[in-house]
This record gives structure tokens, sequence and C-alpha cells, in this order.
């Protein structure tokens, strides 16, 4: 990051030109990992994903609501380790009503257009977390929290 960038600039540039994130849940204490596509709110104070209804992902999330999300920009190369950044979103996951499908749609399908059909089928549930704060890590050591009003 240079000096002249914030923390909530990388945040930002973090969440909007990265497709996928990394979903952290837990059973029985157990923790689970999972990629999902996301996309957050213009606010930054939500981040959506769709997953199927039967996935081990979901019925963590039933049992209990609590997850983070880990988005980076790593290349796989030796530079990651004072180039990448990343930011984990820490929160509660809730289900998307039927009444709010249209604003999920509009902002998850134009950064996702390829899965329209998935969202849109029966088998899929419509996820949403809301953030609590983001801890934002840069040049391998540095790292701050934002915290989501």
């Amino acid at each position: 990051m240079s000096k002249d960038r914030s923390h909530m600039e990388v945040l930002r540039e973090l969440l909007e030109s990265q497709l996928l994130g990394v979903l952290g849940t837990h059973h029985e204490g157990e923790p689970y990992t999972s990629l999902v596509g996301f996309a957050a709110t213009e606010d930054l104070k939500h981040l959506l994903f769709a997953t199927g209804k039967k996935t081990r992902k979901r019925a963590n999330l039933v049992a209990d609501a609590r997850a983070s999300i880990l988005v980076d920009n790593r290349t796989n190369r030796p530079a990651d380790f004072t180039k990448a950044s990343a930011a984990t979103a820490v929160g509660v996951v809730e289900e998307v009503s039927e009444a709010e499908g249209s604003e999920f749609d509009r902002v998850f399908l134009a950064k996702h257009p390829h899965l329209e059909a998935f969202v849109h089928s029966p088998s899929c549930a419509r996820l949403r977390l809301g953030v609590s704060v983001y801890m934002v890590v840069t040049h391998f050591q540095h790292v701050i929290e934002l915290h989501i009003d």
C-alpha cells in the first residue's frame, strides 16, 4: 500500500476487484472454510453470497450465524509476502427475504451475471453477511480494524 492510499481505499479495491472469498463457518467447534462468489454493497455493510440450500456451509450457518469472509489479492508468488493485501469481514449471516431479493440480485448479479440461473433456482439460498468489522492486512504484518457503523 502506498502512503497516499487509505485502508478504506485498499478495502474497497479488494472487494470490487476480487470475485471469490473464503467463507469461514464452524460446526460444533470444528472450523470449515469454502470458496464463495461474493459482492459488497456500496456502503460495505454487507457481503452477499449464494449457496445451495443443502450445503454444509448453509447448515453450519443455520446452527450458528457467526461467520467471516476473507478476500485477498495474492498471486501465489514470493512478492505476496510484502505486496498482497487481505481483508477479513466478520459478522452475522442471515438469509435474504423474498422482498429483498431484487436488491440482492441487483448487487450480486452485477458482479456475477454468470450465476443468474443458480441464484434463481429453488435450491439456492441467498445470504448476506452483516459486517461488524473488517480487518485489513497490508505489507504482510500491518493490520488495521475498520468498524462499520
